[in-house]
């Protein structure tokens, strides 16, 4: 067997480069170890329903029909039409600290308006900040990472503001302890608070299926069950990949979604990268899914996400509990634009996770804490949200040890290392990087970045 390129992984970002491959006749083959597609934003059924694995919301959102924006381009080098996303709009979500709160929808003006109510002193700053983002070339994939903290700092002078601005963007998109690249700052800002969130009424499985359909019917080869063992190398070239079962697949490139480190380890740590590369992320979550018998805006609480902090500094790190209850987030999928209800009311609750004790535990005495500690981050968020308990009809949960199983990130980390490659380069000749690690995060972002590392090294010579 032979191919021109060979994909490490059918994720979002897997996925697209795969549809993008095979639309210009690349013979192209998509390796994925597990049974079902997605990696991180892939779904499941348990005891009878449908469940989003990594899903709360669409960031970039677009109206149908938008010529600029992320999600325009990517429909457009997909060939996907908006109706394969079929997004619909959030009701609206806030980030709420002691004493203050800010709230925020698809219309910047409200966030704009909320900063000057709130933090009155600080809105010629926030808009000083804002332009400076604006002229802010996120795409040039050249850059060196800087401190975004150390830069945001430099127009906001308020450290309750600066933390309340970080928090849901650091939720969404940071691999790094209590910061975040500039660049995925940026990044963050204008998907999440300027663009906004949506999310088709299905969930993830419409666009996870309209990925696959187009990919096929392209012509690209799909391999299910086709875990990775090593990526064989030739001197400083990759040449292929060994599967789990032994059998070798021979390819002009490799274009792996597993992260730096993990594609390191396939290269049996043959790549050139500096020792804080190779270092893992620390920073992972717990999520919990509580099924309702009833739609959360019935109980009076109709905000689609509400990002919280008990403090007023923000913590965003590996806490030294199983789970951090300090801060969380809330998202309710009921509350978006549908135009009809869902069947049933679900409340998603995310803390952050010490991936050390949840990766350490044997089986029974899991179960047993996922229980524990499913109950102690849905006590805290009652602070926020009207007491759902009695209408409670089902729960699951997930922790660093589900996400590390299916997707084979260390530590179970959701955003990979903290150092990205935004280039996409290896250092190993025709081996490339695209998702988690190369540096474009969230639904969007992941596509995106299977696209331009396809565009930039696999359709360039």
């Amino acid at each position: 067997m032979h191919y021109e390129t060979i994909i490490i992984g059918a994720g979002l970002s897997g996925l697209a480069a795969g549809i993008r491959l095979a639309y210009f006749d690349q013979s192209v083959c998509i390796l994925e170890r597990h049974t079902t597609i997605g990696g991180l934003n892939s779904f499941y059924r348990l005891r009878g329903r449908n469940h989003d694995v990594g899903l709360h919301a669409v960031t970039n959102f677009a109206k149908p029909g938008t010529k600029s924006g992320p999600l325009s381009k990517l429909l457009r080098q997909l060939r996907l039409s908006w109706d394969d996303f079929s997004l619909c709009e959030q009701n609206g979500s806030s980030v709420v600290f002691p004493g203050a709160s800010l709230k925020f929808d698809n219309d910047f003006s409200l966030l704009e308006s909320e900063v000057a109510e709130s933090f009155p002193q600080q809105i010629d700053n926030f808009r000083r900040l804002h332009q400076f983002l604006l002229e802010f070339n996120e795409l040039d994939l050249s850059q060196e990472a800087v401190s975004a903290r150390k830069a945001v700092a430099e127009f906001i002078t308020d450290p309750l503001l600066l933390d309340m601005l970080f928090c849901p963007l650091m939720f969404y998109g940071s691999a790094r302890a209590d910061d975040m690249d500039l660049n995925q700052f940026v990044v963050m800002y204008k998907s999440i608070y300027m663009e906004g969130f949506g999310r088709p009424f299905k969930g993830v499985r419409p666009i996870m299926k309209a990925l696959v359909r187009k990919y096929k019917e392209s012509g690209g080869i799909l391999k299910l069950r086709a875990g990775v063992q090593e990526i064989l190398l030739d001197g400083n070239r990759a040449v292929g990949v060994r599967l789990d079962d032994g059998t070798e697949i021979a390819a002009d490139r490799v274009l792996s979604s597993a992260g730096l480190a993990e594609t390191s380890n396939l290269c049996k740590d043959q790549l050139p990268i500096e020792p804080s590369e190779r270092q893992p992320g620390v920073v992972t979550f717990n999520e919990m899914i509580d099924v309702i018998d009833t739609e959360p805006a019935d109980l009076g609480h109709d905000q689609t996400i509400i990002f919280f902090s008990e403090t007023e500094e923000f913590h965003y790190q590996k806490p030294d509990q199983p789970c951090d209850l300090r801060s969380g987030i809330i998202c309710s999928p009921n509350n978006f634009q549908y135009g009809e209800r869902l069947e049933e009311g679900i409340v998603r609750i995310t803390a952050l996770a010490n991936h050390d004790y949840w990766l350490g535990l044997e089986d029974d005495a899991y179960q047993a804490a996922k229980q524990v500690w499913a109950d102690k981050i849905r006590e805290t968020s009652l602070k926020y949200l009207p007491d759902y308990r009695s209408h409670i009809l089902d729960t699951d949960s997930f922790t660093p040890r589900t996400i590390k199983r299916f997707t084979w990130h260390e530590n179970g980390c959701v955003y990979g290392a903290p150092v990205k490659r935004l280039d996409g380069t290896t250092g190993i000749d025709h081996l490339y990087l695209c998702g988690t690690d190369q540096g474009f995060l969230g639904i969007i972002g992941s596509m995106l970045s299977g696209i331009t590392m396809a565009n930039n090294h696999c359709l360039m010579g």
